[in-house]
């Protein structure tokens, strides 16, 4: 049946009948491409510009989770890269579209075991 579509059968036909084969092939190749469209090309296209708007709101104190699965929190913004306190006195410049989720505040805290960054952990 597929070969149908692509190689003409060599019945014994008039030629009217060919045009019903084209019709047919057109409207299953714009089907084909709606269903392509709407079901993979706008999806990426909104998750893009999600992701996009969430960039551009990103502020000081925000914890984020940047591409590499590391939770930090945004101490300083510029136009290209932020930098990331992923730890009490570590930071990471990342390229902002590296971040990947704004995380609720407080998960920093908690990932850490209640620790904030003026609580050093004790060694007892």
């Amino acid at each position: 049946m597929l070969m149908d579509l692509l190689i003409s059968p060599a019945h014994a036909q008039q030629q009217g009948g060919q045009s019903g084969d084209m019709l047919f092939f057109f409207i299953f190749t714009a089907l084909l491409v709606a269903v392509f469209y709407f079901l993979l090309l706008r999806p990426q296209r909104q998750r893009m510009k999600q992701h996009q708007q969430m960039v551009d709101n990103l502020g000081e104190g925000d914890e984020v989770v940047v591409s590499g699965g590391e939770l930090g929190r945004i101490t300083r913004l510029g136009e290209q890269f932020v930098r990331v306190e992923m730890a009490p006195g570590v930071e990471w410049h990342v390229q902002r579209d590296m971040i990947s989720n704004v995380m609720p505040k407080g998960t920093l805290d908690e990932a850490r075991g209640g620790q904030t960054a003026s609580q050093p952990e004790s060694t007892d």
